[in-house]
């Protein structure tokens, strides 16, 4: 299945919002880099909280203000909503090929989402410096994506790389006698 085909799907940020939520949206657009912009984005959530376009603007304005815990929640308040809609169960753990092919036969564009959701809370929770965490849902990731479309399995890669090259660059300090003479 390739997960990056958008002919003949619908997308999340087509569904039309109301007049109030598009207003909301538009003014926190403004408003960016104000407590205002917050306020807005929140309005527009209380308004419509089930539509994912308004997930979206929470998530990108808590993620590039560096308030990763609320990213993390909004990440996954937007998989709970996606996977509710197409039909998965509500534990990401439960998902394999068979979810997933009921799932693209309801919405393909739906469950891009989805599996985007997942990869955008690993990438929250290894920031807060949650490895296992973020590793469990990129291996499940790379698992379901199979051809790597999302990237999952090279994040993995670089993750472990990377944590290698920090284990072998630390050494651990080895015990001395009192009786060896420190070098000159």
């Amino acid at each position: 299945m390739d997960l990056l085909d958008f002919s003949d799907c619908n997308l999340y940020f087509e569904e039309p919002l109301s007049p109030a939520a598009e207003g909301l949206l538009a003014q926190a657009a403004r408003d960016y880099g104000k407590a205002s912009a917050e306020t807005a984005l929140l309005r527009a959530y209380l308004l419509v909280p089930d539509k994912l376009t308004v997930l979206v603007g929470l998530y990108r304005y808590y993620f590039y203000q560096h308030r990763l815990e609320e990213a993390l929640l909004v990440a996954e308040r937007a998989m709970q909503l996606a996977g509710r809609q197409l039909g998965l169960p509500p534990d990401w753990r439960a998902l394999d090929e068979a979810w997933l092919g009921l799932a693209a036969a309801n919405s393909f564009g739906l469950l891009r989402f989805y599996l985007l959701a997942l990869k955008a809370a690993s990438v929250v929770l290894l920031r807060l410096g949650r490895n296992a965490a973020s590793r469990n849902r990129l291996r499940k990731l790379a698992a379901l994506d199979r051809r790597d479309q999302f990237g999952a399995a090279r994040l993995l890669a670089v993750i472990d790389a990377f944590e290698t090259k920090e284990e072998t660059a630390v050494e651990p300090l080895k015990p001395r006698s009192p009786l060896t003479r420190a070098p000159v």
